[in-house]
């Protein structure tokens, strides 16, 4: 269960025009569309996966990431069985404890204990053998017609953040989704990037720069508000932000305006971000001209990396997906 050596990905959260972007994914070349979990603020994971597998014949699918916590893992087992009868061969899913997935619902991510009691247990449905979960027994039992016959082999990633997370990796994963840097350890290291390829000319004022950089810029101030609302005043325009997150809903509701958009658009109230970067706005993932992604592929290359994931945003998807797989080298 390895990926191609540097293989390129991409992905979007679920939405309307999933299929025809998963569509010009395929025609551009890239090898597999990921999309989110996040149910407060996109539409369900598995129902845009399995539109998507009925769209297009060849990419590979999968969730980047898939919560535990948001599902009893027999359902988790019944989605993933669908899709394989749908896409055979076609599909891998990775899992993580919850950013917005849980934190826009007002709750902290999942403990990674009990991530890898969750991958554990759906390992064994999808084998056909019988699971104890929340102490009562489980398994597969569909007919022959409802889902395929077990065992079902599906690629299960995991996506750790710190000590803990590596080693639940290490202990049920077949491999990594990184946000950051690079793994040897696993043959199959998968590292998400965001931003946009910047054609001659364009610098942080470009109207089209702003709309496609803008909202993977501001989740910055999602996470530091997660971590300390008070931190966000030392960023670009951070206090105003913060202001009129306080002044737009009442403290338990404040997560529901902090989250809002999230990699996906820019709230009214959050555009004045993209004056306030100024020149920082080009700092978002991945921005620069198509020089700078090639050198940004070699060095994950270096790093152990075998899958890069670009994570396209802003108005115009199909112009970013374009781009990027022209710089890479694929388009």
């Amino acid at each position: 269960m390895t990926a191609p050596k540097l293989a390129l990905s991409c992905g979007t959260p679920p939405r309307r025009d999933l299929p025809e972007l998963a569509a010009r994914a395929e025609s551009l070349g890239y090898t597999r569309y990921w999309t989110y979990d996040s149910p407060a603020l996109y539409g369900d994971v598995w129902i845009a996966l399995a539109r998507v597998a009925e769209r297009t014949e060849r990419i590979g699918i999968g969730t980047a990431v898939a919560v535990p916590s948001l599902r009893h893992v027999m359902a988790t087992a019944s989605a993933i069985a669908t899709l394989e009868e749908l896409a055979p061969g076609r599909l891998a899913c990775a899992f993580g404890t919850g950013f917005t997935a849980r934190k826009a619902m007002g709750r902290k991510s999942s403990r990674w204990a009990s991530l890898e009691l969750y991958l554990r247990q759906l390992r064994g449905l999808l084998r056909g053998e019988v699971v104890e979960v929340e102490g009562a027994a489980c398994q597969m039992i569909h007919a022959p017609g409802y889902a395929p016959p077990r065992p079902i082999e599906v690629p299960l990633l995991v996506a750790p953040m710190g000590p803990k997370g590596m080693a639940a990796a290490r202990a049920v994963g077949d491999g990594v989704m990184l946000v950051g840097g690079g793994s040897r350890e696993f043959d199959w290291c998968a590292l998400m990037c965001s931003g946009t390829v910047l054609d001659p000319g364009e610098d942080h004022t470009s109207p089209r720069v702003r709309e496609a950089a803008g909202p993977w810029f501001k989740t910055a101030y999602h996470a530091a508000w997660d971590s300390s609302p008070e931190s966000v005043d030392g960023m670009p325009g951070g206090a105003e932000w913060r202001r009129r997150i306080e002044a737009e809903r009442p403290e338990g509701e404040r997560h529901l305006a902090v989250h809002e958009g999230h990699v996906e658009w820019i709230p009214p109230r959050e555009r004045f971000l993209l004056d306030a970067a100024g020149p920082e706005l080009l700092s978002s993932g991945w921005t620069g001209d198509a020089d700078s992604v090639q050198a940004r592929l070699a060095r994950a290359a270096e790093k152990g990396v075998t899958e890069i994931v670009y994570m396209a945003s802003g108005p115009d998807i199909p112009r970013e997906l374009a781009a990027f797989a022209d710089a890479a080298g694929i388009g």
